[in-house]
This record gives structure tokens, sequence and C-alpha cells, in this order.
């Protein structure tokens, strides 16, 4: 008993001192817990905690990771997204499985189920490590970011078949009884598939209502275990694995109205047990045999690496995506993944692949989750390589803006981006009477609407070389339309250091970015998801008969509170009455003499937030939301913000 709690103390020491140590050095966290497994196995020098009891308990994480895989694609999701699961998902899952095995079984001489499992492994991606750096590098909106995440998310679900497949390869002996036994294996599959979702549907809805009648946290959480592994535990009696009975109980949970609260009850036990899984890994890695087993391993790692950049960047630019965006998606999708462990622990357990060659492709996967952060960091620099710079032979023929253009224009609007939201501003724009040039990315976009006389142009808005072509020197406005944050902040990175005083306006699809692209220099940030359910909200309180003035009154204060220029009026600005914002928001113009206790010293020591001043107007040139440093002179006119009460006190520190 004391034995046993000492290695459970080691156990928990390692991790949190490995973990706490990865996390500060922005490592992914499943490589922290391959470390404890690899210091505390049995091929290394120091104290050995003992690995069977560990790995029965590891298996539980990855019936739980295929529990909560289940949660997020139920059936209807799934059949909603099948376009893309069984295109872009499902092609670079069954291609690079492919390619890795011809290339293993037919050069490599390894046998054919073996080779499977090489390339079932290889073709997982690590969605943690994607996820988390496009995250850090602020692109997980971009294009790129989008495809890669979404395809490495796909792989969880189309890996599912190889949880059902690999088990048996080990136990076949010939081609012909092989083939009998993944027929067999696949029949049980469906017949798993039929009971758990017409039982399950029936069941586990009616049981969850009586279980949400206690109250109890605790019997919820009871449930969802007992839910998971009694799923579990028919399709392991029908000689499948317990993860895949997991997962289709999480597609059936996944359709009600519980889905949310049966993920917060399971991920504790799910992050417990699968950081104990990949100790478990670790465990397996042996260091002696990196000797032998080195360039091999290398190898391995530029297969895995080669393989899944060519044949992503292959199919993405098939799906008719530019070829920058082509390539960084591969290079976002090359690196192995945490799910490909799962695969690689159950060929070792099941005989499906031998141990030197299980040391190779662990010591290929780890390699090139080493690599991952590097190739994602400047996935830009090395996709514009790799595509040559060169433009599409489909983009010959569309407009490009020159140098020789910037001077034919002159108080424009600047549109980057023209989807539907930057078409819909240019015809409003041009509704009344303003000019505009928009700049896209989609060669069939640009060369449709430049037959139809519009000024839009192929360009990235990001280089600097494009804005100043389009006569961002002499416009008006920048609109950035697109839904690319990564995009977005170079944009605006460019603009402000080309023209620091032209005003920036940026759509986001919700309010996660708002502040940091107001910090990097946009004048307004309108996200879509705000004005989408003000929209609703103001057609659901007049449905329910709520006066049109108190609802014009309150969406006006929403929107207030959300936006800078929407922050107040002056007074006598025709709004109805009793729609207005009242003492809530107002602009006040307040001169500063020669004299005034504002003049000569900055916002911040007179005591206003940036909040309280909306605008500078010095010499004719407005400056919209100074900064707090900003110095008042004399015969500056400084606008006010806030109530009655607020601009009193205000202008008394201002003009005395």
């Amino acid at each position: 008993m004391e034995h046993g709690l000492l290695q459970v103390l080691l156990l928990l020491g390692v991790g949190v001192a490995s973990v706490v140590l990865f996390q500060r050095l922005q490592i992914p966290t499943s490589l922290a817990y391959l470390m404890v497994g690899l210091l505390l196995g049995p091929f290394t020098f120091g104290p050995v905690v003992d690995g069977e009891p560990l790995r029965v308990l590891a298996e539980f994480g990855i019936v739980f990771l295929l529990f909560t895989i289940g949660l997020n694609f139920s059936l209807p999701r799934l059949l909603a997204l099948r376009h893309q699961v069984l295109g872009l998902g499902t092609a670079q899952v069954a291609l690079c499985t492919g390619a890795v095995m011809l290339l293993a079984w037919g050069a490599l001489g390894l046998p054919l189920a073996a080779a499977f499992v090489v390339g079932a492994v290889f073709a997982q991606s690590s969605t943690t490590i994607i996820s988390k750096q496009l995250a850090e590098q602020g692109e997980e909106d971009s294009r790129h970011g989008r495809l890669g995440t979404a395809m490495s998310v796909f792989q969880d679900v189309t890996a599912v078949p190889f949880v059902v497949v690999i088990p048996v390869l080990g136990t076949a002996a010939s081609a012909l009884e092989l083939g009998g036994t993944l027929g067999l294996a696949l029949l049980k599959a469906l017949l798993a598939l039929l009971l758990v979702f017409f039982a399950g549907r029936r069941l586990l809805s009616p049981l969850f209502h009586v279980v949400t009648r206690g109250r109890s946290a605790e019997v919820f959480t009871l449930t969802v275990l007992l839910v998971s592994l009694a799923a579990g535990w028919v399709t392991n009696s029908l000689g499948l694995s317990m993860a895949f009975g997991a997962f289709l109980a999480g597609m059936v949970l996944g359709e009600t109205e519980f889905r949310h609260q049966v993920e917060s009850a399971i991920r504790p036990f799910r992050d417990v047990l699968l950081g104990l899984f990949f100790v478990g890994i670790g465990m397996l890695f042996d260091p002696a045999i990196l000797p032998d087993v080195w360039l091999w391993a290398l190898l391995g790692t530029l297969a895995l690496l080669a393989s899944k950049l060519l044949i992503v960047a292959a199919i993405v630019r098939a799906a008719g995506i530019d070829a920058v965006t082509a390539w960084r998606t591969g290079l976002v999708l090359a690196v192995g993944g945490e799910f490909g462990f799962a695969l690689l622990a159950i060929a070792l357990g099941n005989g499906a692949l031998d141990e030197r060659t299980g040391q190779v492709v662990l010591t290929s996967v780890l390699f090139s989750m080493v690599i991952a952060p590097f190739l994602i960091r400047h996935s830009e620099a090395i996709a514009r390589r790799l595509a040559l710079r060169a433009p599409p032979p489909d983009h010959a023929d569309v407009a490009r803006p020159g140098p020789d253009m910037a001077g034919t224009f002159a108080d424009h609007v600047l549109i980057s981006g023209y989807g539907r939201v930057g078409q819909s501003v240019a015809h409003f724009l041009e509704g009344e009477g303003i000019p505009f040039v928009a700049l896209d990315l989609d060669a069939h976009r640009v060369r449709e609407a430049h037959r139809a006389g519009e000024q839009v142009y192929y360009g990235d808005a990001t280089e600097a070389a494009v804005l100043e072509a389009v006569g961002l020197l002499r416009a008006r406005l920048m609109v950035i339309s697109n839904d690319d944050i990564g995009g977005a902040l170079k944009t605006i990175q460019q603009v402000r250091a080309l023209r620091p005083d032209l005003p920036i306006m940026v759509r986001t699809r919700d309010e996660t970015h708002v502040d940091a692209l107001r910090e990097a220099g946009a004048t307004e940030v309108v996200p879509e998801t705000l004005e989408a359910g003000l929209m609703i909200a103001s057609h659901a309180l007049l449905m329910l008969d709520v006066p049109l003035a108190r609802v014009f009154r309150t969406m006006q204060a929403q929107r207030a509170e959300k936006y800078r220029l929407l922050r107040g009026y002056f007074r006598g600005d025709a709004v109805p009455e009793d729609g207005g914002l009242g003492e809530e928001a107002r602009l006040r113009p307040i001169t500063v003499f020669a004299g005034a206790p504002g003049a000569g010293h900055t916002l911040e020591e007179l005591g206003l937030l940036a909040g309280d001043v909306s605008a500078v107007v010095r010499a004719g040139e407005r400056t919209v939301s100074p900064p707090t440093d900003f110095r008042l002179l004399p015969g500056d006119i400084v606008v006010l913000f806030g109530s009655t009460t607020e601009l009193d006190s205000a202008e008394r520190k201002v003009a005395g």
C-alpha cells in the first residue's frame, strides 16, 4: 500500500512540475506528459512507475476523448458538414494514409497491415498545437487558420474507423482472412451504431431529464460516466474498441440540450486520464534504441511532413483556393498528432505493429511535433517561397493595381475584401455618389466585378505597395470587411505607417478581437454577432408590442456602449423625442483659451480618461479618441463625451 502511494505521489509530483514548466515555455502539455513517461519509464535511470495499472486507466482517457468528440459532432452536424468532412477532411486522411502505406509497403518492405498503421498514424495532426500556435499569432480566424483547424478536427472524426479496423489487423494471418475479419468488424460496427443510436435516442434523453430533476451535480456526473462506459462495454462485447462505443454515445447526447453540461462534467476525467495516456506513451519510448533508429526516425519525419504538406496543399488548391493559402494550410497540418499516439498504442497492443517499427513511428511523430510551432510561425514566408510569388495561370487576366494608378484616385474609400459585406458597403457608397476602390484575393470575384465596371482589383491589402497603388495616401476612409483577423492587423499596421490620420473601420465576427484591433489602430470595430443580436432583439421586442420609441432607445443605448463613434449626440440632433439617449450620452465641444486650466496639460494630468474625450480639433485637423498623453494647446477644441453631470465636471477641468 505504501509503495503504491509513493508511486502515485511521484507521478503527480513530476507531472505537475513538468506541465507547469512546459506551460511557461509555451510548449504543448501533451509533450510534458510524454516526458514524464520517459523519466519514470523502464528505459531511463531513476525511479520507475509500474506501467501496467497506468495503461489500464489510460485506456479510459481515449474512451472519454472519443466521447467528447462525439458530443461535438452529432449526426445532424455531421450531415450538415458532410461536404467538408467527405471533401477536404476525408481526402486528406485517405490520401495521406494511402501514400505513406504504399511507401512503407513497397519501398521499405513492411507488412501490409503494419504499413497501413504507419499511414494512419502519420495522417493525424495535432489540433492542440495547431489551435494554440494560431491563437498566439492571431491567425485563428485567417483563411488558412480556419481551414487547418477545421481539417484537423475532421481528422478526429474520420479517424474513428481506424479505431475499429486497427485492432483486427494483428489477428489476421492472410489477406483473405484479413478481408473477412475486416468485413465482420464493419458489420459489428454497423450493428453497434444501430443499437446505440436507436436505444440511446429512446433512453438517454429521458434518463437525463429524470437525473436533472434532482439538481444534483454529483448524480449528473455519475450518469455521464455510466453512459459513456456502458456504451464502450457494448462495443467491447462485440469485439470492437470501447472508444468507438463512447463516440456513438457522445453523438447521441450531442443532439440533446444536455450537451454542454455533459461535456463540462466529463472534461476533468478526460483531461486527467488523457494525461495518463500520454505518460504511458512516453514509457514506451526507449532512448537506448535511438542511436539505431534515429536515421529512420528522421526519414520518417521527413516523409510525414512532406506527404501531408504536398497532399493538403494540392487538395486545397484544387478546391479553388489561392496558392499561398493552400501552402500555409499544408504547413499547418504537416505536424503529427496526439490521436496518432492513440492509434499507435492500439496497434502495439494488438500486435499489428512490431516494437522496433513502433519506436521509429513514435520518434518520427515526436520530432514533427517539436518542429510544428516553427513551421506554423513562419508559414507565410515559407508558403510564398513555395508559391514562387507567381500568380496562378487562371489569374493572368485579373485586374491588378499598378504604381501609375495611384494618382487617379482621390477622396475615395478603400475596401479590403469584396465578399458579401464588402459589396454591401460598396453599393451603399455608390448610392451616395462616394467613390470606392476594393481589393480582393478571389480572382473569379475580381474578374466578374471588374467586368461589371466596378473599381475592384486583385491585390493583398497587407502589402504597402498595393495600398499605395490604390491611392491610400489620398483616401478618405479604409474599410476592412474580410473576416481575417491576422490580415486585418497587418493591414492596420501598414495603413498606420503610411497614413496615421486615416480612419479605419474593421468588421469582425464577434467581440473577441475588438480590443486587439483597436489597440492596433482601428478607429471603429463592428462585430457581426452584436449587430445580428441587436436586430433580432429589436424585432422580437416589436413583435411583443414594446413601443417603437422604447425599442429605438434601447438599441441606441446598446450601440453607444459598444461603438465609440456612436457614443453620443450634440444637442439639436434630429433624434426622435423619447427615442434619444437622454442623459446617457452627449457630446459637448469646448474651446481651450489661453490661460485655461487645461492649456499645456495632458488629458491624464487633467484626470480625463480616454473615453471622456471623443476628439480634439487642432488647426482644422480632427484627432479621434486621442490617447491620455495628448497635450492640449490654446485654440484646441475638445469634444467631451458623457452625461450632463460628467460634461460639466470635465468642462471645469479643461476650460475652468
